[in-house]
C-alpha cells in the first residue's frame, strides 16, 4: 500500500516560518508597528513553479504595478526553465539530446553552469541531469511509487553532469546521451527569489519578505532597522512547529529536508531527495540542512548538496564558502551548526540539542 504527501514544491526545500506581524492573502494592505513607527505593507501571492509565492513590501509606495512587475520576472524564469513547458529553453535542450546543442538565453545559461560547478564541487552529489529519475519515481505526484530496479538501472546510465557541454561564446548547451534531462528544480525558485529581491532593492524598497514556497529572501532590515526573525521548522512536526529562530537582514534562508514530499510505500519512506549514483533516495541519518546566505541561487543549491553529502563531509563543504552558514539536524534530534550561526540562531525547542555551535 503506497501513502502519499504532497506539496506543491518542485525544490528540495522544508517550509520556514517567517515571525512577521500580518495577514494572509492576495493583494492586500495592512498596517503593523515596527519599532519607529507604523509601515504600510503590500502583499500578492502568486502560483508559479508548482508552488505558493507570496511578497511581502512594508511601504507604502508598493502598488499594482510593483506586483505586475514582479509577476512578469516568475512567468519570464519559468518559461525558460520550467522542464514540463514543452516549449521552455529547456524543454528545447531536452529535445534536442544526443543531437545538436542549443543556444539558449544568458540567464538559462548561467543557471546550468551554476550546477555543473556545483556537481563538480560535490564530485556529482549535486547533478542537475538527474531528470530521468525524478520522472521516473514521481515523487509529489499521485502517480509516485518505488521504480522498477532493471528500468532504473538504465534511467542512471543517463546522469552524468559530465555529459553537458557548453559554449559560453554562444550560450549553447548540448546534452551528450539522446533521453538525458535537466532537472533546475535544485537551484531555480532560488534564482527566482534573487531577481525579486534585486527588482524591490533597485525599485527603493528597502524592507520586504520574499517567500518562494519556504526558500525566504528578507530584504534589508524591518522597518525601524530592526532584524528579521525566521523561524526554522521542526522536520518532525507540522508546519509551523519549529526548532528555533534566527535573526537576519539582507538574507536568505533555504532549507532541505526529507519530510515536505515523500511517500510511504509497504511501510518505508521515499523523500525526494535522490542520489545520483544509486537512483534510490539518500539514506545518511539527516533530517534537513539549512542554509543562511546572502544568495538565494546559491543557497538552493547548497542545500540540496550539503543533504546529499551528509553530515561530515557537508560541514566541511560549507566550511569552503565563507560567506554561507548552515544548520544540520539529525535525525536523532541532534543540531549541528557552523560557527556563525551562534551570533543569530536560538534553540527554543527542548526535543533537540545543539551539539556543535
Amino acid at each position: 500500500m503506497t501513502q502519499h504527501r504532497r506539496l506543491p514544491l518542485r525544490s528540495c526545500l522544508l517550509l520556514l516560518v517567517v515571525f512577521i506581524l500580518v495577514l494572509g492573502g492576495c493583494a492586500k494592505e495592512n498596517s503593523t508597528n515596527a519599532g519607529s513607527g507604523t509601515s504600510s505593507i503590500k502583499q500578492q501571492t502568486y502560483f508559479i513553479f508548482d508552488t505558493i509565492v507570496t511578497v511581502k513590501i512594508y511601504d507604502e509606495r508598493a502598488g499594482d504595478a510593483q506586483f505586475k512587475d514582479i509577476e512578469a520576472i516568475l512567468k519570464e524564469i519559468d518559461h525558460k526553465m520550467n522542464r514540463q513547458d514543452k516549449e521552455s529553453e529547456i524543454s528545447q535542450v531536452q529535445a534536442a539530446s544526443g543531437k545538436q546543442a542549443v543556444a539558449v538565453s544568458q540567464d538559462t545559461f548561467d543557471i546550468i553552469a551554476t550546477s555543473l560547478d556545483y556537481a563538480k564541487r560535490t564530485g556529482g552529489m549535486f547533478d542537475p541531469t538527474v531528470g530521468p529519475i525524478v520522472d521516473l519515481w514521481g515523487i509529489g505526484s499521485e502517480n509516485a511509487k518505488v521504480p522498477d530496479p532493471a528500468e532504473l538501472k538504465q534511467k542512471l546510465e543517463l546522469i552524468d553532469y559530465r555529459d553537458v557541454t557548453l559554449n559560453p561564446d554562444k550560450l549553447e548547451v548540448k546534452l551528450e546521451k539522446e533521453g538525458m534531462e535537466l532537472d533546475l528544480g535544485s537551484i531555480g525558485k532560488g534564482y527566482a527569489a534573487d531577481r525579486i529581491a534585486d527588482y524591490l532593492r533597485e525599485s527603493g524598497f528597502e524592507s520586504a519578505i520574499v517567500d518562494l514556497g519556504g526558500n525566504i529572501f528578507a530584504v534589508g532590515p524591518k522597518p525601524g532597522g530592526k532584524d528579521w526573525i525566521i523561524g526554522v521548522q521542526d522536520p518532525d512536526e507540522t508546519r509551523g512547529n519549529q526548532i528555533g529562530k534566527m535573526t537576519v537582514q539582507n538574507k536568505t534562508i533555504v532549507t532541505s529536508g526529507v519530510y515536505e514530499r515523500y511517500f510511504v510505500e509497504n511501510g518505508k519512506h521515499y523523500h525526494h531527495i535522490l542520489n545520483p549514483m544509486t537512483g534510490y533516495p539518500i539514506e545518511n541519518n539527516l533530517s534537513s540542512v539549512t542554509i543562511v546566505t546572502s544568495s538565494s541561487t546559491h543557497a538552493d543549491a547548497l542545500s540540496t548538496s550539503t543533504f546529499a553529502l551528509g553530515l561530515d563531509e557537508g560541514m566541511k563543504f560549507i566550511e569552503s564558502n565563507p560567506e554561507a552558514e548552515a544548520i544540520f539536524i539529525t535525525t536523532d534530534h541532534k543540531v549541528y551548526c557552523t560557527p556563525g550561526i551562534k551570533d543569530i540562531f536560538e534553540l527554543t525547542n527542548s526535543n533537540y540539542t545543539i551539539v556543535k555551535q
